[in-house]
């Protein structure tokens, strides 16, 4: 089999799919037709999208069992305390298909320079002079529905903008907003730390 993988900067507004009303991924380059995206991004959300039509991979890195780590760069409205942090670390309750949950414990740290190093945004984020923001990155290893937006809102801090900026060691740096670039299986395997082998129908 023929596998191949594609890493996409998805820009906002972009559905993470390739058909239905909106704009789609189909925009943004002619994929393999047997080609489809690992996980999702919210159409608000932007950043790092693995394309593939490798089952086996796509299994590892959505099945929790696994946990793989994903980089989340934020910008939140306000000045975001050192107690929040501390919450985001330990894991926010969040209210998941009418249910509370504790989400699992993060990695997060401020980062400043984010907001410099990321592509443009359009339509860019309302700048608000007497507002103050703060970027931070937040590091999961689960993936609930909205649930960076989310577990900011918890401890007080609304996500204004929200890029996905690794998977593992697999990042977008450098990336224009829309650009793809191609990899090879053994590229993507080495970056996100999987094992190449596959025993079994996986």
């Amino acid at each position: 089999m023929d596998y191949r993988y594609y890493v996409l900067y998805k820009p906002y507004g972009v559905l993470s799919q390739f058909s239905g009303e909106g704009e789609t991924l189909a925009a943004l380059g002619g994929f393999p037709s047997d080609v489809y995206p690992v996980g999702r991004l919210d159409k608000d959300s932007e950043g790092l999208l693995l394309l593939t039509n490798d089952p086996r991979l796509n299994h590892l890195l959505l099945d929790p069992v696994h946990a793989h780590a994903r980089t989340y760069w934020v910008q939140v409205e306000g000045k975001i305390s050192a107690h929040a942090l501390g919450q985001l670390e330990q894991g926010p309750s969040i209210r998941v298909k009418g249910k509370r949950v504790k989400t699992a414990k993060a990695t997060v740290r401020l980062h400043p320079e984010a907001g410099t190093l990321l592509p443009e945004r359009l339509p860019p984020i309302r700048y608000r002079k007497q507002v103050p923001d703060t970027w931070i990155a937040l590091t999961l290893t689960e993936g609930k529905n909205r649930q960076v937006r989310k577990m900011t809102a918890a401890v007080g801090f609304p996500t204004l903008r929200l890029a996905r900026w690794a998977i593992e060691g697999l990042t977008v740096e450098g990336f224009r907003s829309g650009e793809v670039r191609a990899f090879n299986e053994e590229e993507v395997y080495a970056l996100l730390g999987i094992s190449r082998s596959r025993p079994g129908s996986f």
